[in-house]
């Protein structure tokens, strides 16, 4: 197993992964826009202050290397970056 997923479908209202044992992964855009791992995201939870991710939309994904997925959301926020294991692990 290498760790990267054979099929990212991006849609709207969710992230789906088929990986390489058929296992599938789905995460709701407003999860993952909530979760965002990106430096101002975290330093607005620290704060208490955390994007909700309440209607979060997905428009597109990005490979980063062969370690992880950049999102972008339609809100103009393109600067999370989510690792593979994170993705399948969550």
């Amino acid at each position: 197993m290498n760790g990267l997923p054979e099929a990212v479908e991006v849609a709207r209202g969710a992230l789906r992964l088929r990986w390489e044992d058929q296992s599938t992964t789905e995460w709701p855009a407003a999860r993952l826009r909530a979760e965002c791992r990106c430096g101002d995201c975290r330093s607005l939870r620290l704060a208490g202050r955390a994007p909700t991710g309440d209607g979060a939309e997905l428009t597109g994904a990005e490979p980063v290397g062969r370690y992880a997925l950049q999102l972008l959301f339609r809100d103009g926020h393109d600067r999370g970056i989510y690792p593979w294991d994170w993705l399948r692990n969550g």
